[in-house]
């Protein structure tokens, strides 16, 4: 039997370029011998190629200089499921691909632009759709709907770039809406966009123009005090929950993405075993609310008082022996490689394909 080509879609042109490239090579390392694995990146610039090297011409970042790269691009007629190879002497070369697993992160990897390219193409693909992957990724959309169906976030307010910035104004509503200390998130950015810390109306006025740097809008949250836990959610009609993950940080007990470095990730969180079922329960009802396919990485915040707060959630989590995703899942007995298969057979499922 002719093993399945996986594609392993990494790079892009968000500031994450070098983290998705990290987590193409574990991929690359840690699939099944079951598969044949097949390598297309995006460079910084936005340039998509059919790279045929090995990992090392990743890890060192001149694998988009391989002397037999070459552009590619996929198809969208549904009876041929691949890419076309585009050579040199100005032919096409076309190569079939079983199915994509996407490693983009930020905006043309999380949000919905390469997953409808991927579902116009018909190739069955790791992760969530382009619907669920648009609103996820918008930290706006996604606190609306999960609001409304009833999940408990830190409070928030949206800025936007086209109204008028008073500074005074902004801050007179922060007193009014949860007071000061506040984050500040474009929308539409993962942590390498930037998260910015505001003590007071000075910094507050700073941190928004920061973050309009990366976004068109950007949203003020409270600081809530407390611990910050990450939960794995695998699946698709019946997703379940990994064990929590606890992120310790090396300054105060002040829950918060700003920019402090990670002291350690303890596995199980350091909460009651109530309480973290309670967590996973919720980080189950957020895949299904946002219709969520594959895999997906839910954060939250616990106060000492036992309230649950979400903070964000990633439908595209990183892959690496450092990444808190597969390590959520190793805790629970599901290794590199198990967990990589049981994600591809997914994205078979999902799109109906006898594997």
């Amino acid at each position: 039997m002719a093993k399945k080509r996986i594609a392993i879609l990494f790079g892009g042109t968000s500031p994450e370029h070098d983290v998705s490239c990290m987590s193409a090579v574990w991929l690359m390392e840690n699939l099944s011998a079951e598969y044949e694995a097949v390598l297309i990146g995006i460079t910084r610039k936005g340039r998509m190629l059919y790279y045929p090297g090995d990992a090392e011409g990743i890890r060192a970042g001149g694998w988009e200089h391989h002397p037999d790269c070459c552009g590619c691009v996929f198809s969208i007629d549904s009876s041929k499921q691949g890419i076309y190879k585009l050579l040199d002497d100005q032919t096409a070369s076309f190569l079939n691909l079983d199915c994509v697993f996407p490693v983009l992160y930020g905006k043309s990897g999380e949000d919905g632009s390469i997953q409808g390219v991927l579902e116009r193409s018909g190739i069955p693909f790791v992760g969530s759709g382009t619907c669920a992957s648009a609103l996820c990724m918008d930290k706006e959309f996604v606190h609306m709907v999960l609001n409304a169906a009833g999940v408990r976030t830190c409070a928030w307010f949206t800025v936007r770039r086209s109204e008028k910035l008073d500074a005074q104004a902004l801050a007179d509503k922060v007193e009014a809406s949860f007071g000061f200390p506040v984050y500040v998130k474009p929308a539409n950015a993962n942590a390498a966009g930037g998260i910015f810390h505001a003590e007071n109306a000075a910094e507050l006025e700073r941190a928004v123009k920061l973050a309009f740097v990366h976004d068109d809008k950007v949203l003020v949250k409270e600081q809530v005090y407390g611990i910050q836990v990450k939960c794995g959610v695998i699946g698709n009609e019946s997703p379940e929950a990994s064990l929590l993950g606890e992120i310790a940080f090396s300054e105060s007990n002040a829950v918060s993405e700003y920019e402090r470095d990670i002291q350690q990730l303890v596995i199980p969180a350091r909460i009651g075993q109530e309480l973290s079922y309670k967590i996973r329960e919720i980080a189950v009802q957020i895949f299904k609310v946002m219709e969520c396919a594959g895999m997906a990485s839910v954060d939250f915040f616990v106060t000492p008082a036992g309230d649950i707060y979400f903070n964000q959630i990633n439908t595209v989590p990183g892959f690496s022996d450092i990444s808190i995703f597969p390590r959520l899942w190793k805790a629970v007995g599901v290794g590199s490689e198990q967990l990589l298969d049981r994600l591809v057979n997914l994205a078979f499922d999902r799109a109906g394909v006898d594997y």
